[in-house]
């Protein structure tokens, strides 16, 4: 009885082991089929180590985009408030983000110098981040245009910029506010003489080419009592984001082990999130306010 047994074991062990063997050959075989050679076609987008990678993106066709759904002008701070809200839903999602900078239809993202995050593959940085900012865009619409409706999606190019050190991404950061108010500027002006001059957009042109920016302030100061200066800095400066630690306060029911109910208490949690900063980039003064975003990284 007993040897008959275990050659009945052996032998239902023996088939198993066989069995087995060939489902590892047959899935070994699926997985490296003879069309994996396609992989060899895929580019290597893997950016340089130890450096500042950057994702700036650009609202596609914008300017039809406004006109369509009535901004304001020269600035809809619901726009701007939208945009924000958009960048600091891509930085709660993607923490490796140590600051954001937006203007206009425009936001800039800096990862980490040794972020590591998609192997530090451009195509994943760009196309996540860029994902992500427009679904949040379609998503929280309603919240800032409440009477507008969204008439089409809208879309967001982007780019991967890599800079080798903090000076140059103090440089890149210091040329996106200058841009910021040399737009701004101009396009201030510009809607002040169509909108209260009754210029034509090509008289309005006309008048401004060849200007500078003292040229400017003084059409601003004379002609429309504006002084440039008072401006709301979101529009002079841009929305810079950086992580900062907050209270928050919230109302919950605490049960005590000895009690049969529960009481509602107030707590108190600190939570790092990414805040606005309407402030100045090309000084040095904000970066000695805010050391931790360029400090070297065990």
């Amino acid at each position: 009885m007993w040897p008959s047994f275990a050659t009945d074991i052996g032998s239902r062990l023996a088939a198993t082991s066989v069995t087995l063997r060939r489902f590892l050959r047959l899935g070994v075989t699926m997985a490296k089929s003879k069309f994996e050679y396609v992989r060899d076609f895929e580019a290597d987008d893997t950016c340089l180590p130890h450096c500042w990678v950057v994702v700036r993106l650009d609202g596609r066709n914008f300017h039809r985009f406004a006109e369509k759904h009535n901004f304001a002008k020269p600035n809809d701070s619901r726009a701007l408030h939208l945009m924000t809200k958009c960048a600091q839903t891509v930085m709660e999602e993607l923490e490796d983000i140590v600051i954001a900078y937006g203007q206009s239809d425009e936001y800039s993202f800096v990862f980490r110098q040794k972020s590591n995050w998609f192997k530090r593959r451009a195509s994943k940085f760009m196309t996540l981040v860029a994902s992500q900012f427009a679904s949040s865009y379609v998503f929280y619409w309603r919240d800032y245009f409440e009477d507008q409706p969204l008439l089409y999606p809208p879309g967001f190019d982007g780019r991967v910029v890599l800079y080798p050190s903090n000076q140059t991404l103090k440089d890149y950061l210091s040329w996106r506010q200058a841009d910021c108010h040399i737009n701004n500027l101009y396009n201030t002006v510009f809607w002040a003489l169509i909108q209260q001059s009754g210029l034509t957009p090509v008289q309005a042109q006309e008048r401004l080419k060849g200007t500078v920016t003292a040229d400017k302030n003084e059409i601003l100061f004379s002609e429309f009592h504006i002084n440039y200066n008072d401006e709301p800095q979101m529009y002079r400066k841009g929305t810079v984001l950086v992580w900062q630690k907050v209270d928050e306060v919230r109302t919950q029911e605490v049960r005590l082990p000895a009690e049969m109910e529960g009481k509602k208490m107030t707590v108190t949690r600190t939570r790092t999130r990414p805040l606005p900063l309407y402030c100045d980039l090309i000084g040095d003064a904000f970066w000695k306010e805010h050391p931790d975003i360029l400090a070297e990284e065990e």
